[in-house]
């Protein structure tokens, strides 16, 4: 299958990342856009997929933006999922695509399923449960998406909220804890991103699925999953 042509919005680390890796992969990236950069079917170069990862305030114009010119949207921007309802009806006006993720590793989401997994054994164990996120200092939203996914998984299964603490700090790229502690013991799941290229892969992966499709979509239907994202 050849890779499709691809539109990068957002040109920051993440944005970066998906460059680099898209072109060692043998896409073409046809359009670079940035911050007040026009989007449109004569700014996205015949792209037959925008990869966006910007910041919450710009994400939901950008899609918008994407879906009217006809373009399938692979989105990894956080903090702006109030507007998902609002953003579903707009997919299916444009008979359009869009696949949102708040994290693209695999590894998230096998531990979104442990997390549930684990959530249904220790609930009558009388456990305490505990996320702890911690991302590089420039992450504007906290808590992270994938922590808001972990502790819904948790906390379905268990039946009550999973607190979050956030840490923002330094230039981590991504470090989810899920930590269930009793007077005797502690269980502890833990997710290291090492480097965005991780996040960058899976962008990419997502871009190649998402090729011919219609309506909104997740990492789970990308990689078959029954639970998590």
């Amino acid at each position: 299958m050849t890779p499709p042509r691809l539109a990068l919005i957002g040109h920051g680390k993440m944005g970066r990342a998906v460059e680099q890796l898209a072109r060692e992969q043998g896409h073409s990236v046809v359009v670079i856009l940035g911050a007040g950069d026009a989007i449109s079917r004569e700014t996205l170069r015949d792209a037959q997929v925008a990869i966006e990862f910007t910041t919450p305030g710009a994400a939901p114009a950008n899609i918008r933006a994407c879906l009217a010119a006809g373009c399938p949207v692979v989105s990894g921007t956080t903090g702006w999922y109030d507007e998902m309802d609002a953003m579903r009806a707009e997919v299916a006006r444009h008979d359009g695509a869009l696949l949102c993720a708040a994290n693209f590793s695999v590894g998230v989401h096998i531990m979104l399923r442990l997390a549930a997994l684990a959530g249904s054994l220790v609930a009558a164990a009388g456990l305490d449960a505990q996320i702890i996120e911690t991302h590089h200092a420039a992450k504007r939203d906290a808590p992270s998406g994938t922590a808001t996914l972990l502790a819904s998984a948790t906390g379905d299964a268990l039946g009550r909220v999973v607190p979050v603490t956030s840490v923002r700090t330094g230039s981590v790229p991504g470090t989810h804890e899920l930590i269930f502690d009793g007077a005797w013991e502690q269980l502890r799941i833990e997710h290291v991103a090492r480097d965005r290229r991780v996040f960058a892969d899976g962008a990419l992966v997502a871009s190649r699925w998402i090729v011919g499709k219609r309506g909104m979509f997740t990492m789970r239907d990308v990689l078959g999953v029954e639970s998590g994202e």
